[in-house]
């Protein structure tokens, strides 16, 4: 029997607020039924879309409140008006032990400061980063940072490196996850210097709970040569937001020119199956959620202008991070390899990674 488990949501965030967060929860609802759910935001537009879902509605409570956190508000002007927010008290919840998990679409910036704040970083963990799920031809990769931070230190880097890795043993259920730097060229005279001594420190360090491979270029991440990419937030955040644009340009592409003549739509008529399939897995809210990895709890960044079936994503990853007791995993392996962290940070050329 699955364990019963609660997934905190930001009911207001996002561009169309709780009309999709609780379709969402619905959808998900259905996936894993023993979910329960605690709904923050404005009572009445909440009651008013769970009246479309009574099995939500059954499972669910509402915590109300009437201040929001807007998609454009800077991260220190929602700090100083969070408390009291949806996306403030869904935190709350996860710190509480209320819930397992918090999930918002809200804005993402508010929500890695208010979420340093409320959870807190773990000790050894310098900074958080979104970790995002990546189709690939074989399965799905780690990517991670996707936006959290603009540049990354060695260390940090270092650090999304583990954090990945405690993901990837975690979703993936492999002992040693493989890790990649995402990088210009393999080569090793090349890259930025910060993402050279990542290198060399994490080639050079042993006793890891990861199998490092080395640099890999952006064509690479979608072939599944690693378990895990790590990248600086800024790189990160343009590779995952092409990624998603040209998922959308092949698709009117060939939308296009199966419509173009009457033998190309004869044509597409006989491959429906098959190009069905193709739009499942190019579908970017198959896998829209973006999991905070390096706080005490867990919170999951949905794409602010996502769909139900999007958002839905999201609320899987939060239970499936909560299942995978992700935090305490993480937890264990920066306490197994601080010793050795602690070592390697007293060596000049060497990177100061994950001290507690």
């Amino acid at each position: 029997m699955p364990v019963p488990r609660t997934i905190a949501l930001d009911a207001m965030g996002g561009d169309h607020g709780p009309e999709v967060v609780v379709g969402g929860a619905a959808l998900s609802l259905v996936r894993h039924p023993s979910l329960s759910f605690v709904l923050a935001g404005d009572e009445t537009q909440i009651r008013a879309q769970l009246e479309k879902h009574p099995a939500l509605a059954a499972r669910s409570r509402i915590i109300h409140t009437d201040t929001v956190v807007a998609m454009h508000e800077k991260p220190s002007q929602a700090l100083r008006r969070g408390k009291g927010t949806s996306m403030w008290l869904a935190l709350e919840a996860v710190k509480s032990g209320e819930a397992h998990a918090a999930v918002s679409a809200g804005n993402t910036g508010a929500l890695m400061a208010m979420s340093k704040l409320v959870l807190r970083p773990m000790a050894g963990i310098e900074r958080p980063a979104i970790a995002a799920l990546w189709p690939t031809v074989e399965s799905e990769c780690i990517v991670l940072d996707v936006g959290a931070n603009i540049g990354a230190s060695s260390r940090q880097l270092c650090d999304f490196a583990l954090m990945g890795s405690a993901m990837a043993r975690a979703l993936f259920h492999v002992e040693r996850p493989t890790v990649g730097l995402l990088n210009v060229g393999v080569e090793e005279i090349k890259g930025a210097e910060e993402v050279k001594e990542a290198h060399a420190w994490l080639k050079e360090a042993s006793g890891l709970p990861l199998d490092y491979r080395g640099f890999v270029e952006g064509n690479e991440i979608g072939q599944g040569k690693v378990d895990v990419v790590v990248v600086e937030g800024f790189a990160g955040n343009i590779a995952l937001k092409t990624a998603e644009g040209t998922a959308r340009q092949i698709g009117q592409y060939l939308k296009a020119a199966m419509s173009r003549t009457w033998t190309s739509k004869l044509g597409a008529a006989l491959a429906r199956g098959g190009f069905r399939t193709l739009k499942e897995k190019m579908d970017p809210r198959r896998v829209n959620g973006g999991t905070f990895l390096g706080l005490n709890g867990i919170a999951v960044k949905s794409h602010g202008g996502t769909d139900a079936l999007g958002f839905a994503s999201a609320v899987d990853l939060g239970y499936e991070m909560a299942e995978s007791d992700l935090v305490a995993r993480l937890g264990n392996d920066l306490k197994a390899i601080q010793e050795k962290l602690k070592l390697a940070s007293t060596t000049a050329d060497i990177p100061r990674a994950a001290e507690g």
